[in-house]
């Protein structure tokens, strides 16, 4: 019985401690703790339950995208209806760039709650990026993660760049594959660097989409200005 006492203090102890790490923002601390919590009672269904939902939160948080998938989807084995689980389940998908899978869970999320304006707007966006994964995609293009930092997107740029620099290409033909690839490239820097167009791009949204202004005046930059040879040339810095 003092073991089990012990046992219950400990795992209510590490649990609460988990709570304030998420409430702070600390989600690797909390994940740390939640995990303690998991050593301590790994029987006792409800509370195993309780502890991988906020590991699925906290994975979610923290933009760890396939140990997301994996504890959402223990909640979800027992509870299909828990919402906050097929909610955060689907920002990881999001993570993942597996859009459908994301629809597929807010639709799941929006079935067994219609009025909630944060599964509208969840499966809005989902269903928009899905669309626009069919067209151009900054992050593939790139290489990079869609949590990835200001220096790992103007890293893989400028290895990129250097790579299909068209200048590089003397044949025709992959000169001027090597320019659609440049374009693209310096396309997707532009937004991915830029607050503001990458939150549009994020919400399913091409800033420089040839139909909208900024994307009409991005590709007019480029359009018959030669990369090399005679007349006025455009000059990448590559620091």
């Amino acid at each position: 019985a003092v073991v089990s006492t012990q046992s219950t203090g400990k795992l209510a102890k590490h649990l609460s401690q988990a709570q304030d790490k998420i409430n702070e923002g600390d989600y690797e601390e909390a994940l740390a703790k939640l995990g303690l919590a998991l050593k301590t009672e790994n029987k006792e269904a409800k509370v195993v339950l309780k502890i991988y939902s906020r590991m699925c939160l906290a994975n979610k948080q923290a933009g760890h995208a396939d140990e997301g998938i994996r504890t959402c989807t223990v909640v979800l084995q027992s509870e299909s209806q828990d919402i906050e689980a097929l909610t955060n389940r689907a920002e990881c998908h999001i993570l993942n760039n597996s859009f459908e899978a994301a629809v597929n869970d807010y639709q799941a999320a929006q079935q067994i709650n219609n009025d909630s304006k944060h599964i509208r707007d969840g499966l809005k966006r989902a269903e928009k990026l899905l669309k626009q994964s069919k067209k151009r995609d900054y992050y593939k293009i790139l290489g990079v993660p869609r949590n990835a930092d200001k220096g790992q997107i103007n890293k893989a740029y400028r290895k990129l760049a250097k790579e299909f620099h068209p200048d590089k290409f003397k044949d025709e033909a992959e000169k001027a594959e090597a320019e659609k690839k440049f374009i693209d490239i310096a396309a997707a820097k532009e937004v991915l660097t830029d607050d503001e167009k990458r939150q549009q791009f994020d919400n399913g949204d091409d800033p420089l989409d040839p139909e909208s202004d900024q994307g009409k005046q991005f590709h007019r930059n480029f359009n018959g200005f030669p990369f090399g040879g005679n007349g006025q040339q455009f000059f990448f810095k590559f620091q």
